[in-house]
């Protein structure tokens, strides 16, 4: 499977149109075909980052599935669709990525997906982008041994981690992969904003000072799901 991942730098003035232009176009258009689903809406939570910034994720089923996807995008039904979103957005930067082997999510089931625009509560979610010194295959072996089995075995207090991806070959910025985490505890996130890291969690031997030896370069986003994001 694979997950078409799309920052968008939204025009301010039509942030709501661009809005509707996926729940109302791009969500039901792929309910059409069993090819792909639109999975995540976030936008990026203001007063941390770049102005009317989204984040889309869609799961696409496969290698033929994204030709047949692209096909409709660039020649079909969608391709008026795509002309009008093009004008709702200063620029538009997309990737193609895989799970990593230890990834909880590997597979969607994509008939299980809402398409109607269900509400609920937004959520807020922190997306870890990491660009490693070390070979990529080692830094996810990393990431799964001395990050996310960790987190897993005590719980997760802060995060809770869905999903991790890296760039399908040829398809993005390579090395590079992608953690998405579910903020779970609000109160825990603010310390982590407010206070520097720890000395013992500095120390040789401990994540922090590990992790140096595979990448000293990474991006974190706070994201929050849109009210009709069908995952959220």
């Amino acid at each position: 499977m694979l997950f078409l991942h799309e920052v968008h730098q939204v025009r301010g003035e039509v942030a709501d149109q661009f809005e509707a232009a996926w729940r109302e176009g791009w969500m039901p258009a792929l309910a059409t075909s069993g090819d792909a689903r639109l999975l995540w809406y976030w936008d990026h939570a203001h007063g941390s980052g770049l102005s009317y910034n989204v984040v889309t994720v869609t799961a696409v089923r496969d290698g033929a599935a994204w030709e047949r996807l692209a096909a409709r995008t660039q020649s079909g039904d969608l391709r008026s669709w795509a002309g009008t979103v093009d004008g709702l957005r200063h620029r538009s930067v997309g990737k193609l990525l895989e799970p990593v082997p230890w990834s909880p999510l590997q597979e969607v089931e994509l008939d299980d997906i809402p398409t109607d625009g269900r509400q609920h509560e937004p959520s807020l979610w922190m997306e870890d982008t990491g660009w490693p010194s070390a070979p990529l295959d080692d830094y996810v072996r990393f990431w799964g041994e001395s990050y996310y089995e960790p987190m897993r075995a005590r719980g997760g207090r802060l995060l809770d981690i869905q999903a991790c991806f890296q760039t399908a070959w040829g398809a993005g910025r390579r090395p590079e992969a992608i953690l998405v985490q579910k903020i779970v505890d609000h109160g825990a996130l603010l310390h982590l904003l407010t206070h520097e890291t720890a000395p013992e969690h500095k120390v040789p031997g401990s994540y922090m000072a590990e992790a140096l030896a595979y990448r000293d370069q990474w991006e974190s986003r706070l994201l929050r799901t849109s009210r009709w994001s069908p995952r959220w």
